[in-house]
C-alpha cells in the first residue's frame, strides 16, 4: 500500500480548509455601489480592492484590506486566496495576506461611515438625495428615472416606462393576431395582415365590414350592389350590371340577346369551301347540303328552304328561341312570387312599426311615472311637518357661478309643510340676487305651493315666516321675518302648482360671503325657514 504524500504549499492548504457560510443579514448579491452616487469625492479607504466602487456591506480580511461582500464571496468562492491588494502595494506577507472567510470579519465602523455619506441619485432628471444608507434602502432599483435595457430589443428605456415599452413600442415584442390568434413578430404586424384569413374586409361596393379574407369572394358574387358583366357576354353583350339588377337586365334585354345569339351562329364558318351561303336566310350550309351543279338553279327558284342542312339550322334556332322564352316564363313567375313575397314584407314591417310606436308610448308613459316617483321620494326624503325646514346647499362656488353666467340664476327647495294635511310651501333663492339684489345680495323668497288638503286650509294664508342664514359658528344668524299681505295673490289658495314668491331681495349682501366667512364653509351654507304655526 502506498502512501501519498502531498506536497501543496500554503495556498492549497487555505483551500482545502472549511468554508463557513455567511449570515444572511451580510449576504448580498451586488458588487459595490457606483462612484456617481457619492455627492462628494470618495476617500480610498471606502473603496473596494476588487471592484474598485464603494463598499457595499463592507468585510476586512485579516490582512486590513476592505471588499464588499459579494466581491468578497466571489474571491474566496473555491478556498482562501493570497491578497492581491497587498502584493499591488508591496506589503505581501505569506501569512497574513491571505483572504479567507473563516477569519475576516464584516467591518461595521466602516459600513456606519458609509452609511452616513451624502449621495445623490446618478439618473439624469432625478432629483432625489440623502444619505448612502437611505440610497441603498429607499432609491437603488426603484428610481423612475434609471436607465435599462430592454432584453428583446435591446433598447435603453426608462425604469418607468418598461411596461408601456413592452406592450406597445418594443420592435422585437410578440403578439397574438386578434383574429386568427397566430403568433407573430411586431415587425410582421403589416406582412401578416396581408396574408391573414380572418382579417376583416370592407366591400366597397355595399359598404359592409368585417368580412372575413376567406369569405370575400363568396361575398362579392353574391353581393347585391356588387357589379358583374352579363353572362351573355362571350356572344357579344357588354352590360356590366348589379348583382341584384341581372335578372332584370336578363327580361328586358332577351331580343337583344338574341340577335347577338342570331349574330354568332351566322357568322361561324368552316374553312372557305367547306360553307356555300344561302343568300335568302342568311345561314351557311356545308357541300353535303349543295344541290347538283345543274339544278342549282331550279332549286333556287323552286324553295330555299328545301335543303335539309337549312331546315336543320332552323330548327336549331327554333329550340333556342324556345329555351330563352321557357327563361323568360320563369323569370316572370319568379318577378311575381318576389312581388307577392315583398307585399307581405311590407305588410309585416307596417305590423312592427306599429307595435314599435305602441311600446314607445308606453315607455314614454313609464318614464314619466317613474319621473313622479322619484319627485316624491326626493319630498319625501327633505321634507319636513312641523313648519321649521333647514335647507343645506352644497357646492355653493360652482352654483353661484351658474347663477353669474345665466345658466341656473334661481334654484327651489324642496317642498316642506305646516303639518301632515297642512300648508305645502318651499324656498326660491338666487344666488347673484335678483331686482333691486341682483348682483349685491342673495335673494331669499318664500313660496306657497298647491297642496292635496288645500280646500281644507284657511286662505288666505296669514303665518309669521322667519328666513334665516346659518352662521355655522352658531354666534350671529342673518334673519329676515315677515308677516304675509294678505291682499297679495302669493298668498291665496293656488291654483297652479305655485303661487308668485314673495321674500327678501336684499336679504343678505354677497361680501358676507367672501374671504372666511361662518356663513360660507366647505363650500355649503344653510337656510332655515320657520312658519308660526300659532293660530292654526
Amino acid at each position: 500500500m502506498l502512501l501519498m504524500i502531498s506536497t501543496v504549499g500554503p495556498v492549497g492548504k487555505w483551500k482545502a480548509m472549511a468554508r463557513p457560510s455567511l449570515p444572511s443579514s451580510l449576504d448580498s448579491t451586488l458588487p459595490g455601489i457606483s462612484r456617481e452616487v457619492l455627492s462628494v469625492s470618495m476617500e480610498p479607504k471606502y473603496q473596494c480592492q476588487q471592484c474598485k466602487d464603494i463598499l457595499r456591506k463592507p468585510f476586512q480580511a485579516q490582512c486590513g484590506h476592505r471588499f464588499c461582500v459579494f466581491c468578497f464571496k466571489q474571491l474566496t468562492s473555491s478556498g482562501p486566496i493570497p491578497c492581491e491588494a497587498c502584493r499591488a502595494e508591496g506589503i505581501f506577507e505569506e501569512t497574513v495576506s491571505v483572504l479567507n472567510i473563516e477569519v475576516a470579519f464584516p467591518d461595521n465602523a466602516a459600513r456606519r461611515e458609509i452609511d452616513s455619506l451624502p449621495a445623490k441619485c446618478p439618473n439624469e432628471g432625478c432629483s432625489w438625495s440623502g444619505t448612502l444608507k437611505e440610497y441603498e434602502a429607499q432609491h437603488e432599483g426603484r428610481c423612475d428615472f434609471e436607465r435599462i435595457k430592454c432584453e428583446a430589443c435591446q433598447a435603453l428605456i426608462l425604469s418607468s416606462e418598461k411596461d408601456r415599452h413592452n406592450e406597445r413600442e418594443c420592435e422585437a415584442r410578440t403578439l397574438n393576431c386578434k383574429y386568427c390568434k397566430v403568433t407573430f413578430n411586431f415587425k410582421e404586424i403589416k406582412a401578416h395582415d396581408e396574408i391573414c384569413q380572418k382579417f376583416p374586409m370592407q366591400c366597397k361596393d355595399c359598404g359592409k365590414k368585417k368580412i372575413p379574407r376567406e369569405k370575400f369572394q363568396e361575398h362579392i358574387k353574391s353581393c347585391a350592389k356588387s357589379k358583374s358583366a352579363c353572362q351573355f357576354r362571350e356572344i357579344g353583350c357588354r352590360a356590366v350590371v348589379d348583382n341584384s339588377k341581372q335578372q332584370d337586365h336578363e327580361q328586358t334585354s332577351v331580343m337583344e340577346h338574341m340577335r347577338l345569339l342570331l349574330s354568332v351562329l351566322s357568322s361561324l364558318r368552316l374553312p372557305a369551301g367547306d360553307w356555300q351561303d344561302d343568300s335568302g336566310l342568311g345561314l351557311y350550309r356545308g357541300p353535303e347540303d349543295a344541290p347538283p351543279v345543274g339544278a342549282h338553279a331550279v332549286n333556287h327558284n323552286a324553295g330555299r328552304g328545301g335543303s335539309p342542312g337549312v331546315q336543320q339550322k332552323v330548327s336549331a334556332l327554333e329550340n333556342i328561341v324556345c329555351v330563352l322564352n321557357r327563361e323568360v316564363e320563369r323569370s316572370a313567375l319568379t318577378l311575381e312570387a318576389l312581388s307577392r313575397q315583398h307585399r307581405l314584407d311590407q305588410e309585416k314591417i307596417e305590423n312592427l312599426a306599429n307595435k314599435v310606436r305602441q311600446l314607445e308610448r308606453i315607455l314614454t308613459t313609464r318614464d314619466l311615472q317613474l319621473a313622479e316617483s322619484e319627485q316624491s321620494l326626493r319630498e319625501l326624503q327633505f321634507c319636513t311637518y312641523d313648519g321649521v325646514f333647514i335647507w343645506k346647499i352644497a357646492d355653493f362656488s360652482r352654483r353661484r357661478q351658474d347663477a353669474v353666467g345665466g345658466r341656473a340664476p334661481a334654484m327651489f327647495s324642496p317642498a316642506f309643510y305646516s303639518s301632515k294635511y297642512g300648508y305645502k310651501m318651499c324656498l326660491r333663492l338666487y344666488l347673484n340676487g335678483d331686482g333691486t339684489g341682483r348682483g349685491t345680495h342673495l335673494s331669499l323668497f318664500f313660496v306657497v305651493m298647491r297642496g292635496k288638503y288645500d280646500a281644507l286650509l284657511k286662505w288666505p294664508f296669514s303665518q309669521k315666516v322667519t328666513l334665516m342664514l346659518l352662521d355655522q359658528n352658531n354666534r350671529e344668524h342673518i334673519i329676515d321675518a315677515f308677516r304675509p299681505d294678505v291682499s297679495s295673490t302669493s298668498f291665496q289658495r293656488p291654483i297652479s302648482e305655485m303661487n308668485i314668491a314673495s321674500g327678501c331681495p336684499l336679504f343678505c349682501p354677497l361680501s358676507k360671503l367672501a374671504g372666511k366667512s361662518s356663513y360660507l364653509r366647505d363650500d355649503t351654507i344653510f337656510i332655515k325657514a320657520i312658519v308660526d304655526l300659532t293660530g292654526l
